[in-house]
């Protein structure tokens, strides 16, 4: 795991430059969200969060993409039709050879 706490007060990844530090009362506060006041293992969530999300933008570059263009397209829904149900009756007749 690259999320590590450092003199159990500051939260570091060594995959991004994102940190949590403690403010007091098990309470933790992440530089990417101000003004939030998190539990230890929400802080611990966010910063690999932030960890896929420098993941994801090296695939979206190998794509052409931006990070933020990959997001809309991927959160879209998809406007396929859904693949067929196979039933019983399909899979016999295919494995049989009749159907291809």
């Amino acid at each position: 795991m690259s999320v590590q706490v450092i003199n159990t007060n500051l939260m570091v990844s060594d995959i991004c430059q994102h940190q949590g530090k403690l403010v007091g009362d098990g309470k933790w506060v992440v530089s990417y969200l101000p003004g939030r006041i998190l539990s230890t293992e929400s802080a611990y969530g966010a910063l690999r969060t932030a960890e896929q999300l420098v993941n994801i933008r090296g695939c979206a570059a190998s794509l052409g993409l931006t990070l933020l263009e990959i997001a809309g397209m991927a959160a879209a829904e998809c406007t396929w039709p859904p693949p067929p149900k196979e039933g019983f009756a399909t899979r016999v007749l295919s494995r049989a050879g009749v159907l291809r």
